[in-house]
């Protein structure tokens, strides 16, 4: 058998067991029913998100359009009311949504993917790389991040992408922590050892044995970043996290 069958041989085992993996849990999160129910709802939010332009008008959120009066009870015309503008609250919220999941997911994706690299080096490499890193990861752990979100908003241009930059740069430091303390338990393990000593460099060490093991408490930490970035205040000029965009005619919080 040959070097280039063998090592094809060895990704087709590798990619049947990932497949296997993958069946079993899905197999194990179907039987949770509550899981299911979460599941079905992020879905129907998304759809929702990305499906509203194509199923509701954009011009009630405007000021100088509304047909509600202001603070009114819900009724039938408008399910949750109205707003101090006489704007819908149903439909501000509907529309918020898509901001909300904006901001959410595209600050979780920059938090993780920053605590990440910072938590796998840090402790991958170790001496005065990781005491480095740890520093500054201490540093932003005890300024408090909703001031200093605050802060990088007021200094940078105006706009969604500035939340997600400030909630992003201010929220990896717990999930460097994770992913360090992760790493570390896996460099431990007789395989790292193994592959070193049969030349594996920084980089196939860590891209074939410490990320597939950091990646399921990277998956899990991110499912908490998620929910702490919609949650998270932006500054004031925007509203609120759900609240429309502020070019709308008038439409932002005023």
């Amino acid at each position: 058998m040959t070097a280039a069958t063998t090592a094809e041989s060895a990704r087709a085992i590798a990619w049947r067991r990932r497949r296997a993996g993958i069946a079993r849990t899905w197999h194990e999160f179907a039987t949770q029913k509550a899981a299911l129910a979460g599941l079905f709802l992020l879905v129907l939010t998304v759809l929702l998100a990305l499906l509203l332009p194509l199923i509701s008008d954009q011009s009630g959120l405007d000021v100088t359009r509304v047909a509600g009066k202001p603070l009114s009870p819900p009724d039938s015309q408008f399910w949750l009311g109205t707003d101090i503008d006489g704007r819908s609250v149903l439909l501000m919220t509907v529309w918020g949504t898509r901001i909300s999941l904006l901001v959410g997911f595209c600050a979780t994706a920059l938090s993780v993917f920053i605590g990440t690299l910072i938590g796998i080096t840090a402790a991958h490499f170790g001496g005065w790389v990781s005491a480095i890193l740890l520093r500054f990861t201490d540093f932003f752990l005890v300024l408090p991040s909703l001031v200093l979100a605050i802060a990088l908003a007021a200094v940078l241009p105006q706009g969604i992408w500035t939340i997600v930059l400030a909630i992003g740069v201010t929220a990896w430091p717990s999930t460097a922590r994770l992913v360090r303390a992760q790493t570390l338990t896996i460099e431990s393990r007789p395989y790292i050892e193994r592959a070193r000593a049969l030349g594996g460099g920084h980089l196939h060490v860590v891209a074939k044995h410490v990320l597939p093991g950091v990646a399921p408490l990277v998956l899990a930490n991110t499912t908490l970043v998620v929910g702490n970035a919609v949650m998270g205040p932006p500054p004031p000029w925007c509203g609120g996290a759900g609240g429309p965009p502020p070019h709308h005619g008038g439409g932002g919080a005023r």
